[in-house]
């Protein structure tokens, strides 16, 4: 069990009040709130060792170099790569699918070659791959979904032909919650000759996450919904395949030569890091992965679930809600919820909410897709985290009553 009263201590942020009453932060799977440690480790860098890295000599410099150089091996671990070179830093999960798309893809991919998506992709790991079918004239097909929002994993064989060279697929859905069962989709893909990518934006700050395990082919993450800054993401990618790509980007750091008609490049993986990264977030993001190792993926994921499981049922005592997603309980399911109050928009349920100091998302969540498979146009969302409480799902529960209320329907709740 988790110690949450001691993690919240962790977060400044979650003192402050919203319109006079205390936050509760549920949109965690837009972003994460931070703790002190992450903070420090920001102003820690500006005040002790702020310099450029890899190509000065001085102490500051090389101080600097060190510790950024530290968190590709922290990350590395985070995800049990086989190694840090395999470890690319980006801007963000969307920054390193479209890296892969572009440095891989373009090379490999021709007219007559597919691709497999799903119905339940978010934007990220829709659009680079549309633009790449655009640019290479591969074509696109996409596995479907069952009304409770999880994969028709026995449509996959037949999608997976020949023409099949690459599948990617989210871990975990960031509207209906469903973890999906990579493994199942990576050995298919594999035996047909595929190559995998996985969205892991919203699975790796909540699950253990083992790249060899999953046989994933190349993976992306977001630092800053796993308690890191914004501005960091990580693409891990297999080491032969980072070695046969071309660059993604031009400039300082990535090369090895440069003539005034021609360049060699770096070695992996700084061949895909041209010009000055993000020192700094970069730095703190190793903060995060610590802290989060420290109070454990495993428990992380379990208390998530069972403030999923409980935040289900109490939604379900409310006349007129629609939920979305993997029934009550069920094992693939992490900590996010989608909902719609009948006759009320999203946005105008977001708007009562902030007013009670709950935050929620309102909107396609960056789905549009799916959002019309849900034949919806949006959802109210609440994704939870390590540092929320049962007491937090009440505060939802009566929030959403007063929404009810203010629209003029009587709020009405089933017995508990």
């Amino acid at each position: 069990m988790l110690d949450v009263t001691a993690i919240r201590k962790d977060f400044p942020i979650l003192n402050r009040k919203v319109h006079g009453k205390p936050l509760v932060y549920l949109d965690n799977a837009a972003t994460s709130q931070k703790p002190r440690q992450v903070i420090d480790a920001l102003t820690r860098y500006y005040t002790r060792f702020n310099a450029n890295i890899h190509r000065g000599i001085h102490t500051l410099a090389e101080e600097a170099t060190a510790a950024y150089e530290a968190v590709r091996e922290r990350a590395a671990r985070f995800i049990h790569a086989p190694s840090a070179r395999a470890i690319v830093f980006t801007r963000n999960a969307t920054e390193a699918i479209n890296l892969f798309a572009n440095a891989w893809g373009r090379k490999h991919l021709r007219s007559g070659d597919q691709i497999l998506l799903s119905e339940m992709e978010h934007h990220s790991n829709l659009v680079p791959w549309q633009l790449l079918a655009r640019a290479t004239g591969a074509s696109l097909a996409f596995l479907k979904i069952t009304d409770e929002g999880r994969l028709r994993l026995e449509e996959l064989d037949a999608l997976l032909t020949p023409r099949t060279k690459l599948v990617a697929i989210t871990h975990m859905s960031n509207v209906l919650g469903t973890i999906n069962p990579i493994e199942r989709v990576v050995e298919r893909a594999h035996a047909r000759g595929a190559l995998v990518v996985v969205d892991a934006a919203q699975s790796a700050p909540h699950l253990p996450l083992d790249v060899q395990r999953l046989g994933a082919d190349a993976l992306a993450f977001s630092s800053h919904k796993m308690l890191g800054p914004t501005g960091v993401g990580v693409l891990y990618a297999r080491e032969d395949l980072l070695e046969e790509m071309d660059p993604f980007l031009g400039g300082g750091e990535m090369i090895s030569d440069v003539q005034l008609t021609s360049a060699t490049w770096n070695d992996i993986p700084w061949k895909f890091e041209a010009g000055t990264p993000n020192i700094a977030d970069v730095i703190a993001f190793g903060e995060a992965l610590t802290y989060l190792q420290g109070v454990g993926l495993d428990q992380i994921h379990a208390h998530e679930h069972e403030l999923v499981t409980y935040a289900m049922k109490r939604l379900r005592e409310i006349d007129d809600l629609t939920l979305y997603g993997p029934g009550n309980g069920a094992a693939d399911r992490g900590g996010v919820v989608s909902f719609n109050l009948d006759a009320l928009h999203p946005h105008d349920v977001g708007t009562v909410l902030d007013a009670e100091g709950v935050a929620i998302r309102a909107g396609h969540h960056c789905a549009k897709p799916l959002m019309r498979r849900l034949g919806v146009v949006a959802t109210a969302r609440a994704s939870f985290y390590l540092y929320n409480t049962r007491e937090e799902v009440d505060r939802l529960i009566d929030a959403i009553l007063a929404a009810q209320a203010f629209f003029g329907k009587p709020a009405h709740v089933t017995s508990r």
